[in-house]
């Protein structure tokens, strides 16, 4: 039996980010398996998607060391409120269900059971300074869900409450299906994607770079506000290409070409889906060892992963990715492996085992 579900995001789905892609994934997995799915969401120009409703345009706000497009204006929570009025879903799921904005108006409306998933980890202000009325809020959300551990240690040291614990998902398949785009000179490439700021890691990278072959470049995508500063900065290295913000589709024709995936981050990691994605695209992955990746990657296994913020570590790192051929084949043999118990297809049945239990 079809469920009719309402997938509600609190950030802009027009701009590249963790919980957007899993948002967008899940729902096109949900649609494939025959449900009615509607995305609801603010949106900074045209929908990703003709299932996305926009909610209005998003603001930049500060959130977990980073900056979020969220939407928290009252035009966004009346559109939010008619549009989960006019569809009367069967179940609400709401991503990052205490974040201001769509998110935190559809758990308060409560219009349809709901269920909750919880993806940030590290530390919030809100939880810590709002705790008494977000723990009111939770009673609300009728199964709540965490990405990770470290998700769950966040929302559960501040707020308390029970919570399944579920994966998120990568969709495989079409990965699998994309066409590289390697690099026209036939040089080594190590693909950096991310927003550029302290958190993610870039100027490690970079300064790892400085230790790497002449013969390499760098694809870095995305953008931030250390952009300026780190072009600057590095402006005299010809091997990096700054791509900016990628679509989709680049971003994995990108993965796909690459000889080694690259995300140096150094704190605030959930869960490592983008190393889940590059073991899907056939890529070997170099990581720092945060407990977030860790969630999702072995040391020495399917992915080589060094301390945070080691710039000789990670450029020796790279260095055995790049010229062991043999290291780069069981990395990829094995990251092959791990991406398949990621599958969105085997995430989506997981969640409908949840809508139906609460559909009426």
């Amino acid at each position: 039996m079809s469920i009719r579900v309402g997938m509600v995001c609190p950030y802009s789905l027009s701009i590249p980010g963790g919980v957007q892609a899993q948002v967008l994934g899940l729902a096109r997995e949900l649609r494939r398996s025959g449900h009615e799915v509607r995305v609801l969401g603010p949106c900074d120009g045209p929908p990703p998607e003709a299932f996305v409703t926009p909610l209005g345009d998003s603001l930049p706000t500060a959130a977990n060391g980073s900056v979020a497009p969220l939407a928290p204006d009252p035009a966004a929570a009346l559109r939010t409120v008619r549009a989960l009025r006019d569809e009367r879903f069967d179940v609400v799921h709401v991503h990052e269900p205490l974040a201001p904005g769509p998110s935190l108006t559809t758990v308060t409306l409560h219009a349809a059971p709901t269920v909750g998933t919880f993806h940030a980890a590290g530390g919030s202000t809100s939880y810590r300074m709002l705790g008494p009325v977000l723990r009111r809020l939770l009673e609300r959300i009728d199964r709540k869900v965490v990405v990770s551990k470290d998700a769950l240690a966040l929302v559960q040291g501040h707020l308390g409450g029970e919570y399944e614990m579920l994966f998120n998902g990568v969709e495989t398949t079409h990965i699998a299906e994309v066409e590289p785009y390697r690099d026209p000179l036939g040089r080594n490439s190590i693909f950096f994607l991310g927003r550029h700021e302290e958190r993610k890691g870039l100027d490690v990278l970079l300064g790892a770079l400085r230790h790497c072959d002449r013969d390499v470049v760098c694809w870095v995508a995305g953008d931030g506000p250390d952009t300026a500063r780190l072009r600057r900065e590095y402006a005299a290295d010809d091997r990096i290409e700054w791509l900016g913000r990628v679509t989709e589709d680049d971003k994995l024709a990108r993965m796909r070409g690459a000889s080694v995936f690259c995300a140096p981050s150094l704190h605030g990691e959930s869960f490592g889906v983008v190393l889940i994605e590059a073991m899907a695209a056939g890529t070997p992955v170099v990581a720092s060892a945060l407990d977030g990746y860790r969630n999702v990657a072995t040391h020495d296994v399917d992915a080589v992963l060094v301390p945070p913020g080691d710039v000789e570590a990670l450029a020796a790192a790279l260095g055995q990715v790049l010229h062991d051929p043999s290291t780069g084949e069981r990395l990829v043999a094995a990251g092959h492996r791990r991406a398949d118990r990621f599958a969105m297809r085997r995430l989506a049945d997981e969640y409908v085992t949840r809508y139906r239990e609460l559909a009426p």
